[in-house]
Formats: structure tokens, C-alpha cells, sequence
């Protein structure tokens, strides 16, 4: 027996819980919750561009998830094969049943309700696209065509009103929305000083946490109290440090919901470090942390420069390693997340750690940084 799924449209801004601009972290968290409408889930993306690729969330059978490639938000949200029974799904638009297993939706009902839309293949309108073809996409509005008022509607497609009026790219970001708001927007990173985190909204004021400065409580003051403490450190990096580092025992501060971790003093609570995620697909930590849309910012070149040099994290290592060294990479450790899960198998397990003046990178087998560790 299949519990029906039973979603209301709302065009421009979701699907019954989804909404469009919610991050990747947040609907996959979302989703392990709902394991009873969506035992099956697959993460589809382009493994050469995994940092910047947009991601699929396949739902099957009848939804499809699209993700913008950077910073990871709902983008597009796809309904398809409304007659599968296996489960059955059905249709709401306010007060009207669209389509259900007892109810098709076809053309005249979709103009009685929603109104008069340009000609073409398929019904266009602000936030939301009605196609007529299982697959691909049709002609658009580029011209009159033949319309069968009793055509049988296959795809429902919501977006941002952006799209559909000509203002965005259908693969591109998505644009601020209040599902953001609190979200980071940007951390930029200063070496030997700290992270500055801009946030959504864009009116919002940024924060600057500074190693040897800001404290447990500044942080719990500010961004609330981490969803995880971890007071275990990983004894085998203990054999890098000094006697002095070896007897301050520290905890960290996670905050999954930002990317983002905080190690802090045992003896003095004050932050000693702080690690930030790049959340890429198919690395050992994906979906652990959301992304954190992190920028390591250089010195000026002059008084009058306000805009210093920045690397992103979708650059590659080679550019960001001489961007912060123009010398050969340093030594690398190989590290294995893998290690510890005996039952967790990934093509690509193992990384590499190098370490520079003030910052460390993870980096993927595929040149991609997967985090990055101010000290």
C-alpha cells in the first residue's frame, strides 16, 4: 500500500515543503525525515565539475529537484508522470484539485483556472510551466500551434518568477528570498586573522570572528548555540604539535547549518581555529555540512585598493596554493575519512592536507579544495 502524495502548487515559490531557495542541506535533512513518501532518492550531477555542477534530486517517480551550481539552492522543481500510481500523487492549486488519480489535468482546465497565457507548445505563466511532453522541452512561445483543449498535461514545472519573465538563467543562481534569510551569504577569509560572514539578507550587518579573540560565548551569542559540541579531538595530529598545544585539550563548535566548525581552547575558550566546507558531491563529508560560499582574501595591492584579490572555493587547488604561496606546494598528508566507517565505501576516499603559513586545504584527488583551516 502507497501513501498518496499530496502536494499544493504554489507558483514562484515551492511545492508543498519545498521551497525554491532552500539549500541542498536543508531539503536532503528534510528528506530523511519523509522516508515514508520518499524511500528513494538519487543525487544525480557531473563528476568533473562536482564544485560548481547543479545537482538533481530525483524523487521517484514523480518529482525532480534542481539545484543552482554554487550555492546550492532549489532552483527548479519538476512534477512529472501525474498518472504513476505507484504512488499516486495529487495536484492542489488553492482551492482546486489539479490532478489527482481520479482527475486529468489537461489544457482547458489549466486556462479555465489560471487565465490567458502567450501561444505555444506548452502553458506558461509567472513561477509555473505546464508541458504537454513527458520529456524535454517544447517550442515555447515562438508560435500559434494547433491546441487540443482536452491535451493531457504530463510536466509541471515551478521557478522563480525571474525565469519565466526573461530576468534569469534557468541553471543560474537563484534569487535572494526570505527561505535565506539568517543563511550565510559569503565568509571571506583573512589569513592569521579570521572570517567575516556576510548574511541573507544582504541588508543584514556582517560579523567578524577573529582566532585568539572571539570566544565560545561570542559565538553562541551570535550564531546561536552549534548544533553539535564535540570535546574529542583526533589523537594521530596530536604527533604535529607542541607539548604546549598537546596540553590544551579543546573542544569544537559545530555548526553543520553554516558550514562552518570552531575549535576552541579547553583552558581559555577562545577560538583557535575555525574549518569551513565546501560541500562537494561526492567528497567523504558531502551533506554533513551545508556549503559555506567561502573566499580566502589577499593583501591589497596598494592604500587605495578596496578591492583585494579573492579565491573562491570552486577555484582549483593549483590556483589557490599559488595564490597563497607562488613557491611549490608544501608536503601533503594523505588522509582517509573512510577509515573510521567500516561499512562506508566512496570512489575517491582518500585526501590530501597541505599545510601553509596560517591555513591548511583539504583537497579531492580531482584538485577541488574541500575545506579549509584557519590557525
Amino acid at each position: 500500500m502507497f501513501s498518496t502524495l499530496d502536494v499544493e502548487l504554489h507558483p514562484g515559490f515551492g511545492l508543498g515543503a519545498f521551497e525554491l531557495g532552500a539549500s541542498l542541506w536543508n531539503i536532503i535533512d528534510m528528506l530523511r525525515q519523509m522516508q515514508h513518501l520518499f524511500p528513494h532518492v538519487d543525487i544525480k550531477y557531473d563528476p568533473d565539475t562536482s564544485s560548481t555542477t547543479p545537482i538533481i534530486l530525483h524523487l521517484r517517480p514523480h518529482l525532480d529537484l534542481l539545484f543552482s551550481g554554487k550555492h546550492q539552492r532549489l532552483r527548479t522543481i519538476c512534477v512529472r508522470r501525474l498518472r504513476d500510481t505507484s504512488p499516486p500523487v495529487t495536484l492542489r492549486y488553492k482551492d482546486a484539485v489539479l490532478s489527482s488519480a481520479d482527475e486529468v489535468l489537461r489544457r482547458v482546465a489549466i486556462s479555465r483556472i489560471f487565465g490567458p497565457t502567450y501561444p505555444g507548445d506548452d502553458l506558461r505563466y509567472p513561477g509555473a510551466w505546464f508541458s504537454f511532453e513527458e520529456d524535454g522541452i517544447g517550442e515555447g512561445r515562438k508560435g500559434v500551434h494547433h491546441e487540443d483543449r482536452s491535451q493531457e498535461v504530463k510536466r509541471v514545472l515551478i521557478s522563480q518568477k525571474e525565469v519565466d519573465t526573461g530576468q534569469g538563467d534557468a541553471l543560474g543562481e537563484v534569487a535572494e528570498c526570505p527561505v535565506m534569510n539568517g543563511d550565510i551569504s559569503s565568509a571571506i577569509l583573512k589569513v592569521h586573522d579570521g572570517v567575516t560572514l556576510h548574511f541573507h539578507p544582504s541588508t543584514s550587518a556582517p560579523v567578524h570572528f577573529q582566532i585568539g579573540t572571539t570566544t565560545a560565548q561570542d559565538l553562541a551569542v551570535t550564531l546561536g548555540p552549534p548544533l553539535r559540541v564535540h570535546y574529542k579531538e583526533d589523537d594521530r595530529m596530536t604527533i604535529h604539535s607542541s607539548l604546549q598545544e598537546e596540553s590544551d585539550t579543546g573542544y569544537f563548535y559545530n555548526y553543520f547549518q553554516h558550514g562552518m566548525d570552531f575549535y576552541i581552547s579547553g583552558n581559555t575558550h577562545v577560538v583557535k581555529k575555525i574549518i569551513l566546507q565546501s560541500n562537494v558531491p561526492g567528497s567523504p563529508l558531502f551533506q554533513v555540512y551545508k556549503r559555506c560560499n567561502w573566499e580566502i582574501e589577499g593583501k591589497p595591492e596598494d592604500d587605495e585598493d578596496d578591492t583585494p584579490p579573492r579565491k573562491r572555493f570552486y577555484d582549483r587547488f593549483e590556483t589557490i596554493s599559488h595564490f597563497l604561496s607562488p613557491r611549490e606546494p608544501p608536503p601533503s598528508m594523505l588522509l582517509d575519512r573512510t577509515n573510521d566507517e567500516e561499512n562506508l565505501r566512496l570512489p575517491s576516499a582518500t585526501t590530501r592536507l597541505y599545510g601553509y603559513d596560517g591555513i591548511i586545504l583539504e583537497v579531492s584527488e580531482a584538485s577541488q579544495v574541500l575545506s579549509v583551516t584557519l590557525f
